[in-house]
């Protein structure tokens, strides 16, 4: 498994559109921090690299994309085999990372000699497909009715983060504080047996001095 170099935050990034390459039958993952409860949506497309044009063309036709979402925990949330094209879905069962894996199906045969792929992927936090919903509304009342519940949702979900990010902070203050109080009483601790050395040997001079009629 080959982790992408970034780490996607959700905190207030309601969305994240970006592309990247991969080889024949390569696996690429991203990590996705959200809050528990949350929707997430992803939108992926991928594109053939054309050895003659030497550019990508805009589809894949007979390539697919093998789509796997999974928690720290080892928790399996989403897999699936998905076309060239399309939109997967899944919700957060409880805060903290999840990891979601792309890889292609292609083979040598399919991908002519192996060729790279592009892939564009749109992650979308919290969201619900709003254009979906307002194509099928039947009249203006309910295309306003759609995008209020789509308002709202979205504010329950910057609050949602709020509470997701101020819980992770008052976690890290407190393992800060066990921290800061484990180092002062190991400081405390090395002082008193220094002293006690310090005693020790003196006194152990002072007899030897004594034994030796020295004073």
């Amino acid at each position: 498994m080959r982790v992408l170099a970034f780490l996607l935050s959700s905190c207030f990034s309601l969305s994240a559109a970006f592309y990247f390459h991969v080889g024949e039958r390569e696996e690429k993952c991203i990590i996705e921090d959200i809050p528990s409860d949350t929707l997430i949506t992803g939108t992926f497309k991928i594109q053939q690299w054309d050895m003659g044009r030497q550019d990508f063309l805009e589809s894949a036709p007979g390539l697919g994309l093998f789509v796997t979402v999974t928690t720290y925990n080892e928790e399996v949330l989403l897999s699936k085999l998905y076309g060239p094209q399309g939109t997967f879905y899944f919700t957060s069962h409880s805060p903290g990372e999840h990891i979601i894996c792309l890889e292609s199906n292609s083979t040598r045969l399919v991908s002519f000699g192996g060729s790279k792929l592009r892939v564009h992927l749109d992650i979308r936090v919290g969201e619900h497909d709003l254009d979906a919903a307002i194509a099928q509304a039947k009249d203006k009342v309910n295309e306003v009715s759609f995008k209020l519940e789509h308002l709202i949702e979205q504010i329950e979900q910057i609050v949602k983060e709020q509470n997701y990010q101020r819980d992770r902070e008052e976690n890290f203050r407190m393992t800060s504080e066990d921290t800061n109080s484990n180092v002062l009483w190991w400081a405390f601790a090395q002082t008193l047996i220094f002293v006690s050395v310090g005693i020790f040997q003196m006194k152990y001079l002072k007899d030897f001095f004594i034994a030796k009629k020295l004073v």
